[in-house]
């Protein structure tokens, strides 16, 4: 009889996600109240190299799988590894963290386990058969909750939403490598152009700090990335400045861009359409800076300053510097 959770791990360069992390310690919450077992699986080109780092965080076992048909991501290789990964664990759920890769993969690879496939999950419930996922919809006007009807089921989790689990270095899990060989991979990677990325990734930050049209143009965001730089955040941008080609599309927050859920979300120059709305609105706290009072995005805001943001903001990069100065 199926039981406990796999949780998917994604690693980059022998970095492990920290949304993954947060991914594996819900995971340990929720089978903890099963009582029921917890697995992990690392796929891809130094698996193996982050089990140690993995291992703090309690899983029993620990699958990894590399090799020449993993070295690069590929949707098909990927999904066959995680469905041999299933058939070891013969879990209940596999978990994994919403990330651009796992959006491609967690799909796939539940429609080739004939297993439903919930997004973007922002809370788990616990049932007396087990556990029912609530996700955001319609531009987060409502939430979702669903129950699974089936022996497996497939949920990736909402980064910064699930708290990481105090890790445990003197836990050791049980490692085992999976010799997993796809039978026929259609499309494979075969040269990769890294843009200049940013310090923070924009869907892990715990602090954001994002520019729209009342910045007036490209030519200031030197100002943001400058409160960014004292803030320790990442720098996102509304859809109208991407589509302006003001930025490009990886920083823009919204239904058509990147949902975060950062501790603080400083909104600069932005008026809070519902589209950009939908992917900020589970931020801990929003600050709204806009001189236009009756801009929608202070019914929203915890704090609102309205004011002329190329007044304000270098104010507020200035104070900021300043406390790290006397601290």
């Amino acid at each position: 009889m199926s039981q406990g959770i796999l949780v998917f791990i994604e690693q980059r360069n022998g970095q492990v996600r920290k949304a993954s992390i947060e991914a594996l310690s819900e995971a340990n919450r929720q089978a903890t109240k099963m009582n029921e077992p917890v697995s992990a699986v690392i796929i891809g080109e130094g698996a193996k190299a982050v089990t140690a780092e993995v291992s703090k965080y309690k899983p029993s076992k620990i699958y990894t799988v590399e090799g020449a048909d993993f070295a690069s991501y590929s949707t098909e290789g990927y999904a066959v590894a995680i469905a041999d990964a299933v058939k070891k664990a013969d879990p209940k759920y596999v978990f994994a963290a919403v990330t651009a890769l796992s959006k491609d993969l967690m799909p796939r690879a539940a429609a080739k386990l004939d297993a439903p496939c919930i997004s973007d999950v922002s809370e788990l419930r616990s049932t007396a058969t087990g556990i029912e996922a609530v996700k955001p919809m319609y531009s987060s006007k409502t939430l979702g909750v669903f129950e699974f009807n089936s022996p497996l089921g497939f949920v990736t989790l909402r980064p910064n939403v699930f708290p990481v689990n105090e890790p445990d270095a003197s836990h050791q899990s049980t490692v085992e490598e999976l010799a997993v060989k796809p039978e026929k991979i259609r499309a494979k990677v075969v040269e990769t152009h890294a843009a200049e990325g940013q310090k923070v990734e924009l869907s892990e930050a715990a602090i954001i700090v994002s520019g729209g049209r009342g910045i007036k143009g490209p030519e200031n965001w030197p100002m943001l990335q400058s409160l960014c730089d004292v803030l320790g955040a990442a720098l996102g941008a509304s859809r109208a400045v991407v589509d302006a080609g003001w930025i490009d599309h990886g920083h823009q927050v919204g239904q058509t861009g990147k949902t975060v859920s950062p501790q603080l979300y400083i909104a600069v120059g932005i008026s809070g359409a519902i589209q950009h709305l939908a992917g900020m609105s589970s931020s801990k706290v929003i600050v709204a800076i806009n001189k236009d009072p009756d801009a929608p995005i202070f019914k929203f805001a915890n704090y609102g300053v309205v004011g002329d943001v190329f007044e304000v903001v270098p104010k507020i990069t200035e104070e900021v510097r300043k406390l790290h100065e006397n601290n």
